[in-house]
């Protein structure tokens, strides 16, 4: 059977929804986390309702006590909220109303449509924030790493096998370019959020006399002078969701980083590399295998980057097709928003735990960077500075490395005269390439592995993040 109708839009209907209806578009099981941002944003709007005149500064005052009054009762967690009310927004007016005779009022020049954009868009500026200052907190501990650990040299790879040599310092500042990109980019995320819709209306505005620079400046829509920035375009203002999908763009991006990451630490911990021992703290057993040290933590970082892209790919899909302006299935567009932001929270604070407890094996690193191999580039720079050309002397290094591989003995242990066999360029000295620590402070260019540019990035990323 149908129940009444609807207090907020049901004069139009002689019925309302039925339970099945009521249950399949409520939204307030989800979207109750917006109530501190609908608080501001009605706060706002009550002031400027006021500052034009369209209710009495007693009335503002009664509004902002009973909404203050609510804020409190949900922070202790005695709001009851009502799904037969739909949204977070009803659930807070209707409660009010009830308390406030002058809250019938409030709805005055919005709509829902206007009011769960600048309820997002506070969201946004909040989670870009936060999920900046988790972020802050991962890089911090991935320095911390490579501060306790500058000295250690390990094998750079390209396709998975083994490459050039690099000081371990330097692979983790790659992480770190990719961290500090994040949270760049959520920086960015939250300058477009910082546009006030409230105002808009459902999506043509209102006759009243409101201001909207007035609202704006009060909720701090405003840019780096203090101007109020007010979105432009009413229509555009409740059917833009470019800043939802941006957010989870966001949060997929730093996903794959995340994911990237954990590669790593899941190879370098295997007993096939050897190179770092993760802490117990953040890995678990097997229920079979006594002797198993599992890196969940990284696997799960791994498997949390799916679900972010996933969230992402469901936002692109659920604006595609939709007409301007606003369409109920738009609704839908937060549960995947907090889902991302929750999830990218949480790994960023994993990740900190888990590079806060690694301990690397200087030993394991050690025996894999003495490889030789590491440096047969470098073998053929030697001959490009006595001028050979670079395609041959490519060439001439692949016949030395065909040769040791031959005669199964290490590269730089071949006999000088059977290298000098396979090209004339080889000095006595060609073996002097193969030291390590002269092959490193060779590379002094800018973003360079060699010791001097480490320490540049070392002084970098202390002044950057400390």
């Amino acid at each position: 059977m149908a129940k009444p109708s609807q207090a907020s839009w049901g004069g139009r209907f002689s019925a309302g929804p039925t339970e099945l209806m009521l249950q399949f578009s409520e939204s307030v099981s989800f979207d109750r986390r917006l109530a501190p941002f609908d608080i501001a944003g009605s706060k706002a709007h009550a002031a400027m309702l006021a500052h034009v005149g369209l209710i009495t500064a007693r009335e503002r005052d009664a509004i902002h006590a009973g909404l203050d009054a609510i804020h409190a009762e949900i922070e202790a967690g005695r709001f009851k909220w009502d799904p037969k009310l739909e949204d977070v927004h009803m659930n807070i007016e209707h409660a009010l109303t009830k308390r406030v005779p002058a809250a019938t009022k409030l709805h005055t020049a919005r709509s829902r449509n206007d009011q769960v954009a600048t309820d997002m868009r506070l969201f946004f500026k909040f989670a870009c924030a936060t999920l900046r200052g988790r972020i802050l907190g991962a890089e911090r501990a991935l320095l911390a790493l490579a501060e306790a650990n500058r000295d250690v040299l390990i094998p750079g790879y390209t396709h998975l096998q083994r490459a050039q040599p690099v000081l371990l310092a330097h692979h983790l500042f790659a992480w770190l370019e990719m961290l500090d990109r994040d949270r760049a980019r959520f920086a960015d995320v939250a300058a477009h959020a910082n546009w006030c819709p409230l105002g808009s209306g459902a999506l043509a505005g209102t006759t009243l006399p409101i201001d909207r620079e007035f609202t704006a400046r009060a909720l701090g829509f405003v840019d780096a002078k203090g101007r109020p920035q007010v979105t432009q375009n009413s229509m555009d203002a409740v059917a833009d969701r470019d800043v939802f999908i941006e957010f989870a763009a966001a949060c997929a991006l730093f996903g794959v980083h995340l994911s990237r990451m954990a590669e790593d630490l899941i190879l370098w911990s295997s007993a096939e590399f050897k190179f770092v021992e993760l802490p117990d703290a953040f890995c678990t057993g097997s229920s079979l295998m006594p002797q198993k040290k599992n890196p969940d933590a990284c696997e799960l970082l791994r498997g949390k980057s799916a679900r972010l892209q996933g969230n992402l790919h469901t936002l692109l899909t659920l604006a595609k097709g939709l007409p301007l302006t606003y369409n109920r299935d738009l609704q839908e567009d937060k549960p995947p928003i907090f889902d991302s932001f929750d999830q990218s929270a949480l790994c960023a604070d994993v990740l900190a735990g888990t590079l806060a407890g690694v301990t690397v094996n200087r030993a394991g690193c050690a025996a894999a960077v003495r490889d030789p191999a590491l440096l047969a580039t470098d073998l053929a720079d030697y001959l490009v500075l006595k001028g050979v050309p670079f395609r041959e002397a490519h060439h001439a290094v692949g016949a030395v490395v065909r040769l040791a591989e031959k005669n199964a003995v290490a590269l730089d242990r071949l006999p000088t005269a059977a290298v000098k066999k396979i090209h004339a360029a080889f000095g006595a000295d060609w073996a002097g390439v193969f030291d390590l620590q002269r092959a490193l402070a060779r590379r002094t260019g800018t973003g360079m592995p060699g010791p001097a540019q480490v320490a540049k990035q070392f002084a970098r990323w202390r002044k950057a993040l400390l």
